[in-house]
């Protein structure tokens, strides 16, 4: 596959360490971003340079693209200049969060123009992103997915989850509510505890030699929260969009999701205290603040 002409839209925290990968395997990599400086960091290191999603599709018939909202997704697949208007471009393929909504609406548009949407949500943040050990959930027909199988496990290990577009953001906005409830409920236990005279260090060690132990408390509390370097890399503004798509998707289905709305509520109040810049990590900080103690590392 080495030599093979590919796009790549949204080269930001998690777009820029894909795009590497892809590079330093051997592709010929274009790329589009609204964020110039991101642009020529990567035309320096060997990327082409796109002035627009359409010149991107013009370049390579196969575009990934990673994207922060639903809303900038839509307007770089299907808004003017975007990928659709492009010539050759046959096969999208999405590591974006959008929901599954979105997704759907963006298939049937890309569709029109003769493009297929290979819906394929990824997980792990910006380490696995640089590492290639992604979580990647593809959801398209299976013989797609084997034609663009060898770039995606470059970026980490593809799971064929389904074959309709919207499966494989269903998935991802599931996992990604689980994740953020296990770190609420570990805030709250943690401030809990110490308050109470535990050892946070210790809390942290039994929980996880216990029934209660997460990813959440093997790796974002005792790495970002014990530390107070909440520096995990995740803001809170787009978790809070994760759940919202989440939850739109659960009132849909007319699946309750009594906890997650919960969830969905601490975000709601550590953005607004905080900002939607703050890290993820840090919504232990409005419980701190309320319980009147802080977790010391």
């Amino acid at each position: 596959m080495s030599g093979i002409s590919l796009g790549f839209a949204g080269i930001g925290r998690m777009g820029a360490p894909m795009a590497r990968r892809l590079m330093a395997a051997g592709y010929s990599v274009s790329v589009f971003d609204t964020n110039q400086a991101a642009v020529a960091a990567l035309a320096a290191e060997g990327a082409q340079a796109a002035a627009t999603p359409a010149d991107l599709a013009s370049s390579a018939a196969i575009v990934l693209v990673s994207l922060p909202t639903p809303e900038i997704l839509q307007g770089v697949a299907l808004g003017n200049d975007g990928l659709s208007s492009g010539r050759g471009l046959r096969i999208v393929i999405d590591l974006s969060t959008t929901g599954p909504r979105m997704e759907r609406l963006v298939a049937a548009g890309l569709r029109k123009a003769g493009i297929t949407l290979v819906d394929c949500p990824v997980s792990g943040g910006v380490g696995a992103a640089e590492k290639g050990s992604l979580a990647m959930m593809a959801a398209c027909a299976a013989e797609t997915l084997e034609e663009v199988r060898a770039i995606l496990e470059v970026l980490g290990k593809v799971i064929h989850v389904g074959a309709e577009p919207g499966m494989g953001q269903t998935l991802k906005v599931i996992n990604n509510l689980m994740s953020v409830t296990a770190l609420a409920i570990a805030s709250e236990a943690l401030v809990l505890g110490t308050k109470g005279g535990l050892d946070p260090a210790v809390m942290i060690e039994v929980i996880n030699a216990s029934s209660g132990g997460s990813n959440a408390t093997m790796t974002k509390i005792p790495k970002f929260v014990l530390t107070r370097s909440f520096d995990f890399g995740f803001a809170i503004e787009l978790s809070s969009k994760d759940i919202r798509l989440c939850l739109e998707e659960s009132e849909a289905q007319g699946v309750p999701m009594i906890v997650g709305s919960a969830v969905r509520q601490l975000l709601g109040i550590a953005k607004g205290s905080l900002g939607g810049d703050a890290d993820l990590t840090e919504i232990i900080k409005p419980i701190e603040r309320w319980a009147g103690h802080t977790v010391g590392s």
